[in-house]
Order: structure tokens, then C-alpha cells, then sequence
């Protein structure tokens, strides 16, 4: 799982043409990268993903410093802001439990509703609310959303 936010919280993200690069930017990198997206919010501020990495992925490290690099010039190109820090740093959290792994994808795909950019997290189109909601094996679904994710530690005071 990474967590990663922007310089002193901005709002930098905050149109909806911001959020679909920053989405572009992560489903091509982090896919062509040999990551498979599990999960994923971005919001105007921070995002969470959870990916699962094979030997043959490229390492999280440069995965995250492309995506950062590649959306920080192009986001300050939108808003004539040339050489602006952009983004702060990430963390990520390698998840090795079941448990721990399944009450953090209710977690990512419900961070819309926690953070009240949205009512239903289904309805936003920077999460993967709608797809796992609509995809999902019914028992798989249930047993995700039956996951407490109330006392995860999750670097998310944005």
C-alpha cells in the first residue's frame, strides 16, 4: 500500500481535469511498471493505491518518483507555476496479513466518503469504489466490506 501527499497538504489537484492526469499518470506508469492496481483514491491532496509487484516489476521507489516527477511538471504546467514542489513524500506499507490486506481495500476504496468529497464512494470517479463494487465475486465483496478499517494505522491526516 502507498500513501503519498502533497507539499504542505495543498490542494493541488483540485479540478477535475488535475485529478484525471494524476489518474492517467498512475494507471499507465504504475501498469507499465509491471504493477497491478488493486485499489486506488486520489484525492486534491494525497492518494492511496495498493499494487501487487512481481519479481520482473520495476522497484516502488522509481515507480513513485515517476509518477511524482511526470505529474508535478505537467500539473505545473496547467497552473504556470514552472519548478513549484508538488508533491512531499510517500509511504508505503507492505501488507502480508489477509486481514490487514482486506480492511485496507475497504479503506482506499471508501477514502472519498472519510475525507467527505463524496457521499457514496461509488460516485467518485478517482476511486476504485465503482469497479470493485461492480467486479468483485459476491462473497469476496462482502467479506471486504465487512472489514472493520476503524483502527488501521494509515499516515491519512490530510
Amino acid at each position: 500500500m502507498v500513501t503519498a501527499g502533497t507539499y504542505r497538504k495543498a490542494m493541488l489537484f483540485n479540478t477535475p481535469a488535475k485529478l484525471d492526469m494524476l489518474m492517467t499518470f498512475i494507471t499507465t506508469i504504475w501498469q507499465s511498471s509491471g504493477w497491478q492496481l488493486e485499489a486506488w483514491s486520489i484525492l486534491g491532496n494525497h492518494y492511496h493505491l495498493i499494487a501487487v509487484g512481481t519479481s520482473n516489476s520495476s522497484p516502488l521507489a522509481r515507480v513513485v518518483s515517476k509518477t511524482h516527477t511526470l505529474s508535478a511538471k505537467r500539473l505545473n504546467e496547467m497552473d504556470n507555476t514552472p519548478g513549484r514542489k508538488t508533491w512531499f513524500q510517500f509511504w508505503d506499507t507492505p501488507l502480508t496479513f489477509q486481514r490487514s490486506y482486506l480492511a485496507r481495500l475497504k479503506y482506499v476504496h471508501f477514502n472519498p466518503v472519510k475525507h467527505s468529497v463524496s457521499k457514496i464512494a461509488t460516485d467518485y470517479p478517482w476511486c476504485s469504489a465503482s469497479g470493485f463494487i461492480a467486479t468483485a465475486a459476491p462473497g469476496f465483496r462482502r467479506t471486504v466490506l465487512s472489514m472493520p478499517d476503524d483502527k488501521l494505522n494509515v499516515p491519512d491526516d490530510f
